[in-house]
């Protein structure tokens, strides 16, 4: 994987922002640069679109799709937010679009996605055996988040997963901003009761950004 880094150093060595760069400026079919920002992130984007639709089957399809339109996007992306908060932001517009036909069309499967020609690799691997000691864990939350409805579920996982501010959530979500607090106060509310009645624990989702006032 090191050969054809810069300066010697492995693909791992090197963060984010020199790999969103290498990747731009990638020859025609030379996705190593990307590939590495895929394998950084994959993990999270995939967890958290089974979250957020609960939809085992089609988060792995949702995931790859995220990655893709990440890779064609990178010429509009302009280094403001780090490249995982990015991808967050193209997940998130995913799986609402996805959970919208879903109530459209509940019987009817996604065909709008064009193919593309040239794509990178994209698709996301087994669980690695170190992710597989939080996969008891990722069980519990899912299990939890299934019952919970759409409204409170999205609005708890784009703050406490995304770190999305609460002008992002009312603007992504077209709430006003008391409400988009209120939604994800009664979620994070909803979540522990479910979470405690349910395994007798009480644990947040994740450790997600304090709430300023």
């Amino acid at each position: 994987m090191g050969s054809g880094s810069p300066a010697g150093t492995t693909w791992k060595e090197l963060d984010d922002r020199t790999l969103v760069e290498l990747a731009r400026t990638a020859g025609s079919g030379d996705f190593r640069a990307f590939d590495e920002l895929v394998k950084r992130h994959r993990a999270k984007v995939l967890a958290n679109c089974r979250y957020m639709t609960r939809s085992s089957a089609d988060s792995e399809d949702l995931a790859q799709e995220v990655f893709v339109c990440a890779y064609f996007g990178l010429p509009k992306f302009r280094g403001d937010a780090a490249f995982g908060t990015w991808v967050g932001r193209i997940k998130v517009n995913r799986c609402l679009n996805y959970l919208e036909k879903q109530k459209r069309a509940p019987d009817q499967l996604d065909v709008d996605a064009p193919g593309m020609e040239s794509e990178p690799d994209v698709r996301t691997q087994p669980a690695g055996s170190k992710e597989l000691e939080a996969l008891d864990e990722r069980g519990r939350i899912a299990a939890v988040l299934d019952e919970m409805s759409d409204t409170l579920r999205v609005a708890l996982l784009m703050r406490d997963l995304d770190e999305f501010s609460y002008r992002e959530i009312a603007d992504t979500l077209g709430l006003g901003l008391s409400a988009a607090k209120m939604r994800v106060k009664r979620g994070r509310a909803e979540f522990r009761d479910r979470y405690e009645a349910r395994y007798g624990l009480r644990e947040a989702v994740t450790n997600g950004p304090e709430d300023p006032a």
